[in-house]
């Protein structure tokens, strides 16, 4: 205020006599106001003695040994011979230049990003459902005849899903449970449940997240699910948020990629990767038997993991990040409407599967495997292949041993007939498939977190050694097909908050 007033001048104006009006005869005076323009050049003059100073300070060290060096360099040129001083500048070229090529390889060497830790979220019991249970409070909405019914029936006991997996009580009502209420409810439950676990496990506060990437396929509010997150937790103002949706079930990999590039290009920061799916949501109550399918599958979960590039954090980290592969085959049209959201007939909205889903599932893994496999495989293994393709293999292609690149192998969990497929395919061991088999039943699909479920199950059996490799792939929707490779940074112990402590006694089961 006092700044605007010295901008300010006054000046009394004697406007003579007033010759008409109810004033006329009368002297009459006027004050004029008059604001000057600010001081610019004493403005610009502060702004570069601010300058001036910054660049003191900030450059003092080479600004006092510069002169140093110069005035010996000169010293020592002055009593050498040329044929000394040649050499001595040869030798101090290839020094600057060795510096140099070192400098600008560690500059640009893309940083480390580490897996500091993660959290699965686990309902409550009174969530929990078993098939029968599914199957008779189906019936009690009155909202599918009993050939859906029994449909649904056969799927479950077909599908690889145990008794203990979970499903939101909005979704057994008689009223509609897609609602956006319904959904709201539902994503702060499972979201808030995760990062509750993960500040906990991390000892980090929310304000110090520097990116937020959230991918939820089905359920896409405004504001967005992020923007929820960051209201909840009171985040920074200058956070950088990304929602993803309408990905599928592969999108917490994209997530982490998403995440990887911007920690690259943001040193010294965490981010904090959360994938959910919301089930009431996506929840299809008509007779369409391709969109009953993921009625029974699809049940409730989260994941939040914490990702960083501090070098501070290697030594706390669980996981160093290898690789990431991303394969789409969108360009196909069967590809593209392998999974596809739609009404039917009686205008219900669902996810309509297709038929062919292993099929196309099966081209996407030969896509993304032939791109992982010359990061991962041993030499021998790339040779046997190329060599298959070269000289032919009798009609039957080459299948590199993949355990040979990886000690664990986390594979989403989408449903029994997937999981068999993928173990003929990729020739694993059932040992090798027991993490996502153990998810599945225990859990049922949780869509894009399913892969971190069963990274919490190989950690709650302790099987996660130093140095080993982690191979995450999953498959969703457009259709993709994607990979991690996480390096485990140190042997990973029984964590002391995990969704398989009160169940781990019972499993593996033996179907």
């Amino acid at each position: 205020m006092a700044r605007e007033r010295d901008l300010l001048s006054t000046e009394i104006v004697n406007r003579g006599i007033e010759s008409s009006g109810p004033n006329a005869g009368s002297l009459t005076f006027s004050v004029r106001v008059r604001r000057r323009l600010p001081d610019f050049l004493q403005s610009v003059n502060l702004k570069y003695v601010r300058l001036g100073y910054h660049y003191l300070i900030n450059h003092a060290i080479y600004l006092a040994t510069i002169p140093v060096l110069v005035l010996v360099f000169s010293a020592e040129v002055g009593s050498l011979s040329r044929e000394e001083l040649w050499r001595k500048l040869t030798v101090l070229a290839f020094f600057g230049v060795l510096v140099f090529t070192l400098s600008v390889y560690f500059m640009s060497r893309p940083r480390s990003i580490y897996l500091v830790d993660f959290a699965c979220y686990k309902p409550h019991d009174d969530l929990k459902v078993t098939k029968d249970q599914f199957i008779d409070m189906a019936r009690r909405t009155g909202k599918f005849d009993e050939a859906s019914l029994e449909f649904q029936k056969r799927i479950l006991h077909s599908s690889g899903i145990g008794d203990e997996t979970y499903i939101p009580k909005a979704i057994m009502a008689q009223e509609n449970c897609a609602t956006m209420k319904e959904g709201r409810a539902e994503a702060s439950t499972v979201m808030f449940g995760a990062l509750d676990e993960l500040f906990e496990k991390t000892r980090i506060r929310p304000k110090d997240v520097g990116v937020l990437v959230v991918n939820c396929s089905i359920f896409n509010p405004t504001p967005s699910l992020s923007a929820m997150i960051i209201n909840h937790y009171k985040m920074r103002g200058n956070i950088l948020s990304y929602n993803l949706g309408g990905m599928g079930c592969s999108a917490g990999i994209i997530a982490m990629d998403l995440a990887r590039d911007m920690l690259q290009a943001n040193p010294n920061s965490y981010a904090v990767v959360v994938s959910t799916e919301m089930v009431g949501y996506n929840w299809y109550s008509g007779k369409d038997r391709s969109m009953l399918i993921p009625n029974c599958f699809f049940r409730m979960g989260c994941s939040a993991i914490l990702m960083s590039n501090r070098r501070r954090d290697y030594t706390r980290s669980k996981y160093r990040l290898e690789h990431i592969v991303r394969t789409h085959k969108g360009a196909d049209d069967r590809s593209f409407r392998c999974i596809y959201q739609e009404e039917d007939e009686e205008k219900h909205k669902g996810l309509k599967v297709s038929k062919d889903l292993v099929e196309i599932g099966g081209e996407a893994l030969k896509a993304n495997i032939t791109t992982l496999g010359p990061l991962v495989l041993p030499f021998s293994e790339q040779l046997l292949f190329f060599a298959t393709l070269v000289w032919g293999g009798g009609g039957h292609p080459y299948i590199p041993d993949y355990k040979l690149a990886f000690e664990h192998f986390c594979v989403h969990a989408a449903s029994k007939t997937v999981l068999d497929e993928l173990q003929r395919n990729l020739e694993l061991s059932d040992e090798n498939v027991e993490a996502s088999r153990m998810t599945l039943h225990r859990f049922g699909n949780t869509s894009s977190s399913s892969i971190w479920y069963e990274l919490a199950y190989l950690e709650a059996k302790e099987k996660v050694r130093r140095g080993d490799r982690v191979w995450q792939l999953s498959f969703g929707s457009g259709f993709k097909c994607n990979s991690v490779v996480w390096k485990a940074m140190r042997r990973v112990k029984k964590p002391a908050r995990n969704p398989w402590l009160d169940c781990l006694d019972r499993y593996p089961f033996q179907a």
